[in-house]
């Protein structure tokens, strides 16, 4: 019964903050401190970051929140580099039987110049529950920005949700709305700390701060903190032939355990 009952009070929070979740094991193993993170999985965290990617790359993503079946993500992400500009796609499975969410979109991201570089994305959002309750389609945008200070140094804001898109009507319930900004620097080819803020707008603030040390070319070292609630990450990943890209990461919260995140990622080289 006790299971059950934590299994309702997950998902309704989760159906709440559904309209963003992070993606891959990079992201999770840092604390998803991710805005500024230029690789394909950017896609799912500042559609900006993406002119960062100049090589077509395809990853898919597999999380399970907290050890439970019915906490299961399952992402995709696309980027596709042209002269001009970058075209992204994506989707995102959040559930099981009883009750999933699905989000897919299109973006396009262009570097305005030397420094700045910005992104936009629209996404569909279908909700269905189980037991004949019905379901629900909307439509959702989203954008970024990306400054390069210098070629260590990054900054990165992103808006999810920016129209505030109506769920249903009661008590005006609406699809979260969440604001990221976040920075990151690059100490040296080994070194890599990202910091960030990120607020819903229902829910406080929350820190998050993130790392990855590469000791050798191609394995990485990462962990993460982040507050609101306090959460501890942790993870690893390793390159094959700079083509090939297994990444893992999990979470740990006091009161409700791990949360585990694997990732896989092609890249052309």
């Amino acid at each position: 019964m006790q299971r059950i009952i934590l299994i309702i009070l997950l998902i309704s929070g989760y159906a709440l903050g559904q309209g963003w979740a992070p993606a891959g094991g990079r992201s999770r193993a840092m604390g998803d401190a991710s805005v500024t993170l230029q690789d394909v999985w950017a896609y799912h965290h500042n559609p900006a970051a993406l002119v960062g990617v100049t090589k077509f790359g395809v990853g898919i993503s597999y999380e399970n929140r907290f050890l439970l079946k019915e906490l299961q993500t399952q992402s995709v992400a696309l980027a596709v580099p042209l002269k001009k500009g970058v075209i992204s796609g994506g989707a995102q499975s959040f559930g099981y039987a009883q009750f999933r969410t699905i989000k897919a979109g299109l973006g396009y991201s262009l570097k305005l110049s030397e420094i700045f570089g910005l992104g936009v994305q629209m996404n569909l959002h279908q909700f269905r529950i189980g037991q004949g309750y019905g379901n629900a389609i909307r439509a959702t945008g989203e954008a970024g920005i990306l400054a390069q200070v210098n070629p260590k140094w990054l900054l990165g804001f992103s808006l999810v949700n920016f129209s505030r898109v109506q769920l249903s009507a009661y008590e005006e319930d609406r699809l979260t709305t969440v604001m990221r900004l976040g920075s990151s620097y690059r100490f040296s080819n080994k070194l890599l700390v990202c910091v960030e803020g990120e607020k819903h707008v229902d829910f406080p603030l929350r820190g998050k701060a993130g790392l990855e040390y590469a000791p050798v070319e191609n394995l990485c070292f990462r962990s993460g903190f982040s507050t609101q609630p306090i959460e501890i990450n942790a993870g690893c990943g390793y390159a094959f032939k700079g083509v090939y890209f297994l990444d893992f990461g999990s979470a740990y919260t006091q009161q409700l355990g791990w949360s585990p995140n694997v990732s896989f990622t092609y890249r052309l080289k």
